[in-house]
C-alpha cells in the first residue's frame, strides 16, 4: 500500500493537501506530521513512497531542507515534493541541487496542478524507472503533421489537441528520450511563458492522448528540469 507523508505546521493547509492526495488516487495511507522533531522520528521509522513538505515549520524557516537532507540520508531516491510560501525564483534552484522532486510556491498553484504533479511521482516510483531512462522504441504510434494542418493520430485514433500543446508535443516527440528543459518550452509557447503553464499543456497532451489511449504513460516528468517523451 502507498504511504505518504505530509509535513506541514498549517493545519487546514496540511488537511487541504491531504485531501487533493486522497482525490488523486484510492487506497493510500497519509500521515500528517506538524513539527520537525515529529516529522524526522516518523521518517526515521517508517518507509514513505513519497514526502510533500513545507520548508517553514512553526519558527524553523528552514526545517525543511534539515527533513530533506534526513531524508537523503536514510532512503535515498525518495522523493519530495516541497509545496512552500517561499519565492519558487529563488528556492526552486535550491530545492533542485537538494534533489527535491518539484517546488510549487503556494498560492501560485491550483489543485490539478498540484495532483498531476503528484501522479507523476506515484508513476516514477511505481514503475521505478532510473531517471535516465531508455529512448522511445523506434516507430513509435504518434503522428504529427509539421504544418498544423491535420490534428495528430496516436496509433490509428485522432487526438484533439490546440496549436500550442501541438507544439509542445511535436518538440517532446523529437527529442524523443532525451529531457526538454522549461526554457526549451518557453520557446514554443507564445504566451505565458512560466512552469506552470508548460505544465498545463502538457497535462492537457496527456488527457488527449488517455482518451484514445487510456494506459499511456509516455510523457515523463523530470523533476526540476522539464519534461521527456518515451512514448509507451
Amino acid at each position: 500500500m502507498t504511504r505518504i507523508a505530509v509535513i506541514e505546521d498549517d493545519l487546514p493547509t496540511s488537511n487541504q493537501l491531504a485531501g487533493w492526495i486522497r482525490s488523486a488516487k484510492s487506497g493510500i495511507v497519509i500521515d500528517q506530521w506538524f513539527t520537525r522533531d515529529e516529522a524526522e522520528a516518523a521518517l526515521a521509522r517508517e518507509h514513505y513512497d513519497a514526502v510533500v513538505l513545507d520548508i517553514e515549520l512553526g519558527r524553523e524557516r528552514h526545517a525543511g531542507v534539515a527533513l530533506i537532507n534526513a531524508i537523503n540520508k536514510l532512503r535515498q531516491g525518495t522523493p519530495v515534493l516541497v509545496v512552500s510560501a517561499m519565492p519558487a525564483a529563488i528556492y526552486r534552484s535550491i530545492m533542485k541541487a537538494l534533489d527535491a522532486w518539484d517546488y510549487l510556491q503556494k498560492t501560485t498553484f491550483e489543485e490539478a496542478d498540484f495532483i498531476e504533479t503528484f501522479l507523476d511521482i506515484l508513476r516514477t516510483t511505481q514503475a521505478q524507472a532510473p531517471a535516465s531512462a531508455a529512448p522511445a522504441p523506434a516507430g513509435d504510434a504518434l503522428v504529427l503533421d509539421p504544418l498544423w494542418q491535420r490534428t495528430p493520430t496516436w496509433r490509428g485514433e485522432r487526438i484533439n489537441l490546440p496549436l500550442t500543446a501541438q507544439r509542445i508535443l511535436a518538440t517532446l516527440h523529437q527529442r524523443s528520450g532525451e529531457v526538454v528543459s522549461y526554457d526549451e518550452l518557453f520557446e514554443v509557447v507564445k504566451s505565458g511563458r512560466n512552469r506552470d503553464n508548460v505544465r498545463k499543456h502538457v497535462s492537457t497532451i496527456r488527457e488527449a492522448l488517455r482518451e484514445v489511449d487510456p494506459g499511456f504513460e509516455g510523457i515523463e516528468n523530470v523533476p526540476m528540469r522539464g519534461f521527456r517523451w518515451v512514448g509507451k
